[in-house]
């Protein structure tokens, strides 16, 4: 909905750990080693290579394949059910997953990587072909030449590692129906070549109505390890998915409607004349790493992106009066549930996205100092191309009036007279050069240190004239050139074996331009560089049987806003408005102890906007960020019974603001209770195991986010109680 919220506003804990291994070993057993309940290992997102966690002076977490599997994980969305400080940002069935992270909405254009190179997640991500997530928590100026605050997501492929035999099949109510298998081989006389092949269909049934749909994934990787010290990688991969969006409830004029008092099965998005969301994607990518010396390494990596999707849906916005520019209920439904239905139509939407990286790691001592060293440098590549898209309002079954719904989603209409709009298309071009290094200050100190300079260049234009665009095509088109310089510091101090202490600053960057409009003053120009600050001071306990981290967080990240009254021409002026601070901590704790397992993970946090020189503006808190989060998740493991275990997870958050500049509109805290049960056997031959879960154990009623897109104030229900099983063998 990236497009249609431009054409809207116009309108109206486990955590799981990598084990590095030396690169004559890759091709061997590439793998990574999944430890159930530890932090352990390394997160290739935070930039550092192999650098333990628990050492490393940052937060970060690990999500395996396999704790997904046993949470009933499929999406990105869903991640928010292990991490206190991930938290959903206008999360709809159908759609591509929108996340937050310590209270700032991941941009899906700059904030998502592949294999750690940066990637469009403008589309729906599958994962069946991914061994886990990584997610680094705070500014990503450190890995990224843009991004928004709080948190950088990296996805990593499935890679050869032998022999893989594995069949899985999954049911979920009312009858969604997935069936995968994960194959791999090495071969050569020496095993110097190998391949792995995902592939997997799903039926899509869900509990909320008229959303069915499918979708489907092919991948394959390979290596080919021609001597001891080269290893070149390969991977390819295909998915489509084919589902109606799921539209969300919303304000019944001045009152937050009880979530009892609504079905949460209804989706709005269900019109005799509505089509489903089809999200195509194709990637390709190529890594060579060289081993140069002892203590040195080389690297070319390179990926491709080519997305192709259909966004259409039956949207309620508010409630459209011909009379009137804005009337009392534009932002929400009015009072008796009624709303407007606007038919969006905007197909083949293409997106391209390349990107090239080469970079040095090694190690080095200085004056007496060691260094872990990574240089480098990336280049990416950016092409965005749509058609005029419609956004026209549905009319009533007379065909005059405007075509009205209601939340009890009874109410067919016609669709609209195809009206259509521009869309946007964009360029994007970026060079990242960066430089980081790990350094040892004595036995019990390290300080790290990381440069990242970007250059950008950056275009777009209307894909059809418009009445008040500048020059003769009234095309809109801005154009500009951007730099800037992210550093990034932190200092680690070893208290003693396994507990460390750690401070650490960092920048992030974001880029804005005014848009190439008459009533802008400054139509066509870019902003300055809106450059994000985090402080950070940690904690982290590392031990046989526990792991845990408690950090306090500060991120200052610029806003820009529109100022003035903006109704004729040179009436506004787009420019940085104060800035949107976000303070916090959060704690993260994996203990073993006997036959249990435990996990939590907590985060505490004060957002509010500052520095603003509209009124009412400063001190308001955020649109749907809880201020409090909690992730508990338990596992016993029955020993009179070998392979089984129980598995209990909780699910808590406080309220959340509705709308934007007024806290005293709010949707009510919330906690879900979801049960598993695991059993692992074997059965000639074959390694079986099942799994069987419930989620939303009490069938808890509740708004679960209130995300303001697009101009307007969404209400999204919590699922209500569901089932889950699934079968996995390896064989």
């Amino acid at each position: 909905m990236a497009h249609r919220s431009n054409t809207f506003r116009r309108s109206a804990l486990t955590w799981a750990a990598c084990t590095a291994l030396p690169l004559a070993a890759m091709a061997q057993d590439p793998a990574t080693v999944t430890v159930t309940g530890r932090t352990l290992g390394s997160a290739g997102v935070a930039g550092f290579g192999d650098a333990p966690l628990a050492s490393s002076p940052l937060q970060a977490s690990l999500f395996g394949n396999q704790q997904l599997r046993d949470a009933g994980i499929g999406s990105l969305g869903g991640l928010t059910r292990l991490d206190a400080s991930l938290g959903d940002a206008y999360n709809a069935e159908g759609y591509w997953s929108i996340l937050s992270a310590r209270g700032y909405t991941l941009d899906n254009r700059s904030n998502y990587r592949r294999d750690g190179l940066p990637i469009n997640a403008e589309t729906a991500i599958a994962l069946d072909n991914k061994e886990r997530l990584e997610l680094l928590k705070g500014t990503s100026g450190i890995q990224a030449g843009t991004s928004s605050p709080g948190g950088l997501v990296d996805l990593l492929v499935k890679r050869p590692t032998g022999t893989v035999r594995e069949a899985r099949i999954e049911w979920r109510e009312t009858g969604s129906v997935l069936g995968a298998v994960d194959l791999g081989q090495r071969f050569g006389a020496d095993g110097q070549f190998a391949l792995r092949l995902n592939a997997a269909y799903e039926r899509l049934r869900p509990l909320v109505h008229d959303a069915d749909g499918q979708r489907q994934l092919f991948a394959l990787a390979a290596d080919w390890q021609p001597g001891p010290d080269t290893l070149l990688q390969a991977e390819i991969e295909s998915s489509r998915q084919t589902q109606p969006s799921v539209a969300g409830f919303s304000m019944l004029g001045d009152t937050v409607p009880s979530a009892d008092a609504v079905d949460p099965l209804i989706n709005l998005n269900r019109q005799p004349w509505g089509q489903p969301v089809v999200m195509d994607g194709d990637t390709a990518s190529l890594r060579w790493r060289q081993r140069l010396s002892d203590d040195w390494r080389f690297s070319a990596h390179a990926m491709t992106q080519r997305l192709k999707s259909d966004d259409r849906t039956a949207f309620p916005y508010g409630v459209y009066d011909a009379g009137y520019d804005c009337p009392q209920w534009c932002d929400r439904y009015a009072p008796d549930g009624s709303f407007s239905y606007w038919q969006y139509v905007s197909d083949s939407e293409r997106r391209t996205s390349d990107a090239l990286e080469l970079g040095f790691s090694g190690r080095a001592v200085s004056a007496g100092i060691g260094h872990q060293l990574q240089a480098g440098v990336l280049l990416t590549r950016f092409e965005g191309r749509f058609q005029d898209q419609v956004f026209d309002l549905a009319t009533d079954l007379s065909g005059v009036g405007v075509g009205l719904g209601h939340i009890d989603g009874t109410r067919e209409t016609l669709p609209s007279a195809g009206t259509t709009d521009a869309n946007t298309n964009r360029d994007e071009r970026s060079t990242e050069w960066f430089l980081r290094d790990a350094m040892r200050l004595g036995a019990h100190w390290q300080l790290w240190a990381g440069l990242r300079h970007t250059q950008l260049q950056r275009e777009s234009a209307r894909t059809s004239p418009a009445d008040d665009g500048p020059g003769e095509d009234g095309l809109r088109a801005t154009r500009y050139d951007q730099s800037a310089t992210l550093p990034w510091l932190a200092l680690a101090h070893e208290l003693s074996p396994g507990t460390l202490l750690y401070a650490s600053w960092g920048e992030g960057l974001e880029t804005d331009v005014a848009p190439n409009r008459a009533r802008y003053v400054n139509r066509g120009q870019p902003l300055p560089a809106l450059k994000s600050r985090q402080f950070e001071l940690g904690l982290k306990w590392s031990g046989k049987d526990h792991d845990a981290t408690l950090a306090w967080f500060d991120i200052d990240r610029p806003q820009a806003a529109d100022i003035g009254p903006c109704d004729a021409a040179d009436s506004c002026k787009r420019q940085i408005d104060g800035s949107a601070r976000h303070r916090g901590a959060e704690a993260q704790a994996a203990l073993r102890a006997g036959a249990w397992a435990w996990r939590a993970s907590a985060m505490w946090l004060d957002a509010e906007r500052q520095g603003s020189t509209q009124p009412g503006v400063n001190g308001t808190r955020p649109v749907n960020v809880p201020s409090a989060s909690l992730r508990l998740g338990t596992e016993y493991s029955v020993g009179a019974m070998p392979g089984l275990a129980l598995q209990g997870s909780l699910v808590a958050e406080s309220d959340r603001v509705v709308l934007p500049y007024d806290d005293s509109v709010r949707i009510p805290g919330w906690a879900r209770l979801d049960l598993g049960v695991r059993w692992e056997q074997a059965w000639a031959g074959t390694a079986l195991l099942w799994r069987v879960g419930v989620d939303n154990v009490t069938d808890q009623r509740a708004w679960k986010e209130s995300p303001y897109q697009f101009g307007h104030a969404y209400l999204y229900p919590l699922a209500p109680r569901a089932w889950r099983a699934s079968l996995q063998a390896s064989f």
